[in-house]
């Protein structure tokens, strides 16, 4: 009987299964892309609801567990979530009102300077400073053009808002029946690992939210704290900027810093805007060293290296929305890796025939 001989080695063939894996991935995942972009307005709400209730269900439980009714504990953490976040907006707005003016001008002041030792260089800068208007239209393309002239893009963001606080409203009200839900559309003997991973990637969201949220607040008040002490024009907006930008990591820390330091490089010298550096990296050093690991030692902890391509891809997907979206959403992946991870771990340990659970 003669053996037929495979065309290929079997390197070779596995090399080529694992390329069709990976093609298929790819492709799945770019099909999905497509699609969320196709019907962000209805996913985007989606994600910033799911977002909102990670961050708002522990103060949901706590009025559950006080004696409130689900509906009017809902009702009035969304009330509270729609006071605080207008507080803050209109503190944020109302910041970078009164002390913009003063940002811009130091901002300007800073590249006339620089442009008197660098030329052409600061040249470019100045130019930057006093097109900006310009340079962004030239280089937003569509979505500048489009908050520029579409009234409908203001229209559009109110009605996802809207949307995505009343999903909130459902989703805190209707968080315990989630887990039931899950099982019953679940495939038959996939419903406890369906309902861990959800469970995990949730406490890996919250974790996130809440850590940001608590962190971004302590660096935005030291560093305003400094500004203030230094007498750096535009404290207040500044630390509101610093605010934003902690939500986005890294990225959003570097920038809202660079510019307080120009701001006072402009306005104090190059005396103050030392001491403004040494303000920026010392609260740096703080968040990094103490409050990272002691507020989100239980999240998922991704290297930054993995955070920046994260948010480099989000930005590539959806802009600023896509930047914040970004991580919190691949630190639920991690969390749902991790757990799948455990409990494969924990099967393989385990003896032939035997569950992890000890039950045969």
């Amino acid at each position: 009987m003669q053996v037929s001989t495979p065309l290929l080695p079997e390197a070779a063939r596995r090399f080529a299964a694992w390329c069709a894996v990976l093609l298929l991935a790819a492709g799945v995942v770019y099909v999905g892309i497509r699609l969320v972009v196709e019907f962000r307005t209805a996913v985007v709400p989606v994600l910033l609801a799911l977002l909102g209730t990670a961050l708002l269900g522990p103060l949901h439980r706590r009025l559950v567990k006080a004696g409130v009714h689900r509906s009017v504990a809902a009702g009035l953490t969304c009330v509270a979530v729609v006071a605080v976040v207008g507080g803050a907006v209109y503190i944020v707005v109302a910041a970078l009102i009164d002390t913009g003016d003063d940002i811009v001008a130091s901002l300007r002041q800073a590249a006339r300077g620089l442009s008197t030792h660098f030329g052409a260089a600061g040249t470019s800068l100045d130019d930057l400073a006093s097109n900006a208007r310009e340079l962004l239209g030239k280089f937003g393309g569509t979505a500048a053009s489009g908050v520029i002239s579409g009234v409908s893009v203001v229209g559009e963001s109110i009605a996802m808002a809207v949307l995505a606080l009343l999903l909130v409203f459902f989703f805190l009200r209707d968080s315990d029946k989630a887990a039931g839900t899950l099982r019953s559309l679940s495939p038959r003997g996939s419903a406890d690992t369906l309902e861990a991973m959800a469970r995990r990637a949730l406490r890996a969201v919250e974790g996130f939210m809440r850590g940001t949220t608590f962190i971004a607040l302590i660096d935005a008040l030291l560093i305003t704290l400094g500004l203030l002490v230094l007498d750096v024009p535009g404290a207040a907006g500044l630390g509101a900027l610093v605010f934003v930008g902690a939500y986005i990591p890294y990225l959003g820390a570097f920038i809202s810093g660079a510019l307080a330091v120009l701001v006072a490089l402009a306005d104090r010298g190059f005396v103050i805007a030392l001491w403004a550096l040494g303000v920026v990296l010392a609260v740096q050093v703080l968040e990094g060293h103490v409050l990272q690991p002691m507020i989100q030692s239980r999240t998922v902890q991704m290297h930054p290296a993995v955070v920046m391509v994260t948010i480099t891809a989000g930005a590539s997907v959806a802009g600023v929305l896509g930047m914040l979206l970004a991580v919190p959403l691949t630190a639920a992946a991690f969390g749902v890796v991790q757990e799948l991870r455990i409990r494969y771990g924990d099967q393989e340990a385990s003896p032939s025939g035997t569950s992890p659970t000890g039950q045969s």
